[in-house]
């Protein structure tokens, strides 16, 4: 057994800290509602996450530090995750915003671009996009 096999690559271990920081997000406002499990499940087959860890990371997601990435796209990838998690029940409350805020600063964000972020994404999120920024989303080119 490799020494690799024995703890994990680093990409998986990032992938399993984001992972914990998404179930923190789902638990935060109590019981796991069904939209949040579909979302999880997802989100652990996209991230590579085996049933075995799934299961630990739901019984004690805090025990999984934050581990950020240096590249910034991969840094708003894992916000967008994370805002996907908060409004699978169309509502962001006080503690989820507080979490987010704390994980985009634990992601390398200063806490300024957190603020500019979190504001805009909920905007995004929750429908309250103006209509130049929603035509400019129609018009833009994949």
């Amino acid at each position: 057994m490799s020494f690799s096999d024995l703890f994990g690559s680093g990409e998986h271990l990032r992938n399993l800290s984001h992972f914990a920081a998404i179930v923190n997000l789902a638990a935060v406002d109590g019981a796991i509602n069904e939209a949040e499990e579909n979302l999880l499940r997802r989100f652990a087959r996209k991230l590579d996450i085996t049933e075995s860890e799934y299961k630990k990371v739901l019984e004690n997601p805090k025990a999984y530090p934050l581990s950020p990435s240096h590249d910034t796209e991969r840094r708003l990838e894992r916000l967008h995750d994370l805002f996907r998690i908060i409004f699978a029940d169309n509502i962001i409350d006080d503690e989820e915003a507080e979490l987010i805020k704390r994980y985009a600063i634990g992601l390398g964000f200063s806490s300024q671009a957190s603020n500019a972020i979190i504001k805009r994404s909920i905007q995004i999120f929750g429908g309250q996009i103006s209509f130049e920024d929603y035509q400019y989303f129609l018009e833009k080119e994949d």
